[in-house]
């Protein structure tokens, strides 16, 4: 596995940063680090490490998402819940799933992901008497500088996405906020900032979940487990910039880079299958 360097702290830095500005954990930053760097390594242990600082990293998130008030603890928790069995599923799977196999269903799911993100546009008008005609869950969630978001939202479809996205995740050590989050803005209608906000608390819950899996299931070798704390202890740090960075940038451009971030690590993976 890799030298214990110092940069590895800086490495968790920067995708502690960019994991809380998006709310995607950083998971999809650091897997393809650990597939270029560790192109012999086997896919279960990849997903240990990653899951593991995913887990630091929505848990400094979330702290400061919650100074903010901008995380829905209601929803939060019940997707949550949704998620767990997913995420013990999807940290059991790595053990049957070929290298090779691994790296191209990773390359194809970010890749569909972008695209859907760039290409799909929400409709910003929300109907909340509509919404409530449908039996829709309706939320108001009041951030601390005053600002008031109120949307709605089919519960059923939240919690079956939900399952997906435990699964996913765990599967492949990403947090799933690279998938829970598009999905809460595109096909749940939630407002971006409190989407990214909620996938991290919701992500602290579920990678927890999966790690647990992943030690007990004697994922950690004394190098993964070292190569976790160093990185961890940068993403502890890095999630509350990221946090920081969110009030200052606009939600659709976040949603932007996201997809950029996205398919630019979907063909490099795929590039890496297609070379062998």
């Amino acid at each position: 596995m890799l030298d214990h360097q110092p940069w590895l702290v800086a490495l968790g830095f920067g995708v502690g940063a960019l994991g809380t500005l998006i709310g995607a954990g950083g998971g999809f930053v650091l897997v393809p680090v650990l597939l270029l760097l560790e192109p012999r390594q086997n896919p279960e242990t990849i997903t240990s490490i990653s899951l593991a600082v995913v887990f630091c990293n929505a848990l400094s998130g979330s702290w400061a998402y919650a100074r903010m008030r901008r995380i829905d603890y209601k929803s939060g928790w019940l997707f949550a819940a949704a998620t767990i069995p997913g995420a013990i599923a999807g940290a059991l799977s790595t053990n049957y799933i070929p290298r090779r196999e691994f790296n191209g269903v990773f390359g194809v799911v970010m890749i569909l992901a972008a695209a859907y993100l760039m290409f799909h546009r929400n409709n910003d008008t929300r109907d909340l008497a509509e919404a409530r005609r449908k039996g829709h869950s309706i939320r108001t969630v009041v951030e601390r500088d005053g600002t008031a978001h109120a949307y709605s939202y089919d519960l059923k479809l939240g919690m079956g996405l939900s399952v997906v996205v435990g699964y996913l995740s765990s599967l492949l050590g990403i947090g799933g906020g690279i998938i829970h989050v598009p999905a809460l803005v595109r096909l749940l209608d939630f407002p971006v900032h409190i989407a990214t906000a909620t996938s991290h608390f919701i992500l602290a819950i579920m990678a927890l979940v999966g790690t647990i899996v992943h030690v007990a299931s004697g994922s950690f070798s004394r190098d993964s487990a070292w190569q976790t704390a160093l990185l961890g202890v940068g993403v502890l740090f890095g999630a509350q910039a990221g946090a920081w960075l969110s009030s200052r940038i606009h939600g659709r451009w976040i949603i932007r880079g996201l997809a950029v971030a996205l398919g630019l690590v979907g063909i490099r993976i795929l590039a890496m299958v297609v070379q062998g």
